[in-house]
């Protein structure tokens, strides 16, 4: 997720706003003397790359003792306008600049190029832009869930087959022995206390056979519990072994 935000301008903070819930999550700019250190150093470092074309601009930085990493984008339209946003390990630099390409279009919407050239230096002129920044934050949160969302369903649905909802009567010529191994297996919650399984997998069928894994019971009593087909038991136990929700003993 994107952390901070700041804006500098000619070497002095336009606008900073942190957006971290964590409490483990530093904010880098918290401090008013900090930030116009941090702002003086990094326009000075946008400057020195733009002075060997070789080099080409700085787009992302990573400090050593920090998880955050830190990603530029300097606005072409306005002198010595950076845009600067902190971000965390499940967040990808592509993504993060695409976001400051929109906050840079949008700041140019939101005030024009005199107000932005002619600023007097004070870090509340600008506040309001806080929300368009918060919304668009939003906007992306949103979509990373539902892309994910959208990839766990395909992933636990591959796992089952209509087929085998309709489970198939006992035959006096099924024995014992002709019970495959598997059948025996005891699936274990691996966490110590069950979660609520619909914040973690989708589908009705793979949500009750978690809520009766008690530890003791095997696929074949699970089965017979819900009168789902043994196979199908276990293929989704399976899926819950592959995202580390139970093992099997």
């Amino acid at each position: 997720m994107i952390c901070d935000v700041l804006i500098i301008k000619d070497g002095l903070p336009l606008l900073s706003t942190n957006f971290s819930n964590s409490s483990n999550t530093k904010n880098l700019f918290s401090e008013v003397d900090n930030l116009i250190m941090v702002s003086g150093f990094f326009s000075a470092l946008n400057s020195f790359s733009d002075s060997f074309e070789d080099l080409g601009t700085i787009s992302e930085l990573k400090l050593s003792n920090n998880n955050l990493k830190l990603s530029f984008l300097k606005d072409s339209n306005v002198p010595d306008l950076i845009y600067l946003a902190t971000y965390d390990k499940n967040s990808e630099l592509t993504n993060v600049q695409k976001f400051l390409k929109k906050l840079s279009y949008n700041f140019l919407k939101e005030f024009n190029i005199n107000q932005i050239s002619n600023w007097n230096g004070r870090l509340d002129s600008f506040k309001s832009f806080e929300n368009i920044i918060k919304h668009y934050i939003e906007e992306e949160d949103s979509k990373k869930k539902a892309q994910f969302n959208t990839q766990v369903y395909n992933w636990i649905k591959s796992f089952e087959n209509p087929i085998d909802q309709i489970k198939p009567p006992k035959t006096e010529s099924e024995t014992i022995d002709s019970i495959p191994d598997f059948y025996s297996y005891v699936p274990t919650i691996m966490t110590s206390e069950k979660i609520n399984p619909k914040y973690y997998i989708t589908g009705d069928t793979l949500c009750k056979i978690y809520e009766v894994i008690d530890g003791s019971k095997t696929i074949n009593q699970i089965a017979e519990e819900l009168n789902i087909s043994q196979k199908k038991v276990y293929n989704l136990c399976k899926s819950l072994c592959k995202i580390q929700l139970i093992s099997f003993k």
